[in-house]
């Protein structure tokens, strides 16, 4: 198995920065065109072919963007092309509660693995998440529908489980520390700075 996923705090971290660039690049746009339009009629500041150059970069950074990052997010690969996952792990959620096969799941490093996660009740989130409180990886989980989770985790450590999702009073209760236990892997969780 090829190991090219990133971390998801990196890739947060880089998606916040290349955005934040792309924003301000769009921003200089818009101020572009309202100092044009603001302009008496004979002062030109941009031409028509600056103009629609400068959209046509535009286009091709917000485009570049989405592909240099396509095979470091960690979630993009199992989500569009499937696979088979090594293990799978049943958990059931209701009344507010987890309920797991066992306690802490073990999981292999560097391995596809599945959550499915039922509830029995309630629309819950099923969130896995560091030492450090940051979130790994999270989805919904509806009553009466699938709710499966694909995940390769890249650092071993120990991540708690969370509900992510507003459940009434209760649900800001719902934490399971120590819930999920990686090994296998070459580097620790916790010598990333909690980093996944």
């Amino acid at each position: 198995m090829v190991h090219s996923l990133v971390d998801s705090s990196v890739v947060l971290w880089g998606q916040t920065l290349m955005y934040t660039a792309y924003c301000l690049v769009i921003i200089s746009l818009v101020a572009w065109f309202a100092r044009r339009v603001t302009r008496p009629p004979g002062e030109r500041v941009v031409t028509p072919k600056i103009f629609y150059v400068w959209v046509g970069f535009l286009a091709v950074l917000g485009v570049s963007l989405h592909l240099v990052t396509y095979n470091t997010i960690p979630w993009v690969k199992p989500d569009l092309h499937g696979g088979d996952p090594v293990a799978s792990y049943a958990i059931t959620v209701g009344d507010h509660e987890w309920q797991l096969p066992q306690q802490p799941l073990e999981v292999p490093c560097g391995e596809l693995v599945e959550f499915s996660v039922t509830s029995t009740d309630l629309t819950y989130g099923f969130g896995l998440f560091r030492d450090d409180q940051s979130m790994v990886t999270q989805m919904q989980v509806v009553p009466g529908s699938a709710n499966d989770l694909l995940w390769t985790f890249e650092t071993d450590g120990s991540y708690s489980i969370r509900s992510t999702e507003y459940s009434g009073p209760e649900g800001d209760q719902m934490v399971v520390p120590d819930a999920v236990r990686v090994t296998g892997c070459t580097s620790q969780a916790s010598a990333e700075g909690g980093s996944r």
